[in-house]
């Protein structure tokens, strides 16, 4: 098979930019190690900056998100007995971010690819990048017990930090900055009504929490948990309680609890590999880059890959000019560690850190005060909460 644009993975990243892609005549293939039901199974956060949903309606796929997605203008940091609230529309000059499903949004790219007749493999085993230094980089991979190879132009290497992709680049050009955190988040997913029109952020004694939400009958809850902490630790009715134990008294007292419809820990860690180009393979999304999910910047920054190879692949192709191709790597990493300083700056600020000091408490709360008593540092939360420009 011979194609322009060989994409590896099938998450919402690859999927946009193939769907981008397709709309502007490029030729491109996709391939997917998993089926489309696992790929759907997997549960993200669903916090959408402005420019992720532009992207979106520009790929003619936001008609639903549109519909179904929250606008918040706004969220709570609950903290030293008080409730403060961030005014993402007054301090970022009008702007707001949609809360959507990952899940959700994944399927509409999922649906308009396979509408569209998109080349789309799915069970892609063993897949392998080869001669990405040269002019003609080929993809082998199985399935279904025979070996394919696809022939292109140019490799996309959207497949998650597990992938094979980043472990293409030889280890004396690769670069990796990780940064991992003493604890981690437990999640509950639950069909129930939201114990808040927008979320809360809380700092507590007992470790941070997050009310979150995916509609108006779906909820997403979080609490902060030691690393050595397992799922099946905790049942449906620990969790709430001890939720309930994290929220200021009011809100716990109009929580609505219910059966888990999902429960897992996921740990936090800071990841940045550099470059994002090796030849004709390029980074986009977690293979190259993760934060924790405190500042919901993790499908944002995916999302601002796929945005700068986007149109570096249309300049490419309809103007012969590659200076975006060229440019790609140090124009994406500079927005990432721009993501990953807000995300870090979040979780330290909002987070009980088991080895912290009077003295680390004491910069926290500082810190708190500051930001809720100085329109200039809840302008700079809001700027980058809904999103840097591209």
């Amino acid at each position: 098979m011979r194609t322009q644009v060989c994409i590896i993975g099938g998450g919402p990243s690859g999927l946009l930019l193939s769907q981008l892609l397709h709309l502007k005549g490029i030729d491109n293939v996709l391939l997917e190690k998993h089926t489309r039901d696992y790929v759907l199974a997997r549960i993200r956060a669903g916090v959408l900056e402005h420019g992720f949903a532009d992207l979106m309606r520009e790929a003619q796929c936001g008609e639903r998100m549109d519909r179904e997605g929250e606008i918040h203008r706004g969220f709570i940091i609950a903290h030293d007995g008080k409730q403060s609230h961030v005014d993402l529309h007054k301090y970022s000059g009008g702007n707001s971010v949609i809360v959507y499903g990952q899940t959700e949004l994944t399927r509409d790219l999922y649906d308009a690819r396979e509408k569209s007749g998109g080349k789309l493999v799915m069970e892609a085993d063993d897949v392998q990048p080869h001669d990405l230094t040269s002019a003609t980089p080929h993809v082998t991979y199985r399935k279904d017990g025979a070996e394919h190879r696809i022939d292109c132009e140019y490799v996309i290497g959207a497949d998650g930090f597990h992938g094979v992709s980043r472990k293409s680049i030889p280890a004396n050009v690769l670069r990796e900055y990780e940064k991992v955190y003493p604890f981690g988040w437990l999640g509950v997913l639950s069909r129930t009504k939201p114990v808040n029109p927008e979320l809360i952020y809380v700092k507590h004694e007992r470790g941070f929490a997050l009310c979150s939400l995916r509609s108006q009958v779906l909820s997403r809850y979080y609490i902060q948990v030691p690393l050595t902490d397992k799922v099946e630790d905790w049942s449906d009715d620990a969790f709430w309680a001890e939720l309930k134990r994290r929220l200021p008294a009011e809100v716990a007292a109009r929580l609505i609890t219910g059966p888990s419809i999902e429960k897992s820990i996921a740990p936090l860690r800071s990841f940045v590999a550099e470059p994002m180009r090796y030849g004709n393979l390029f980074l986009a999304g977690d293979a190259a880059h993760i934060v924790p999910p405190t500042g919901a910047r993790g499908l944002n920054s995916a999302a601002s890959d796929i945005y700068y190879l986007y149109h570096a692949l249309l300049d490419h192709y309809q103007k012969g000019d590659d200076r975006g191709l060229d440019n790609y790597s140090a124009k994406a990493l500079a927005r990432v560690w721009k993501a990953q300083r807000f995300s870090w700056w979040m979780t330290t600020m909002l987070h009980s850190f088991p080895d912290s000091i009077e003295y680390d408490r004491k910069l926290q709360q500082t810190e708190l005060e500051y930001l809720f008593s100085s329109a200039a540092a809840q302008g700079s939360l809001a700027e980058n909460y809904v999103g840097l420009p591209f």
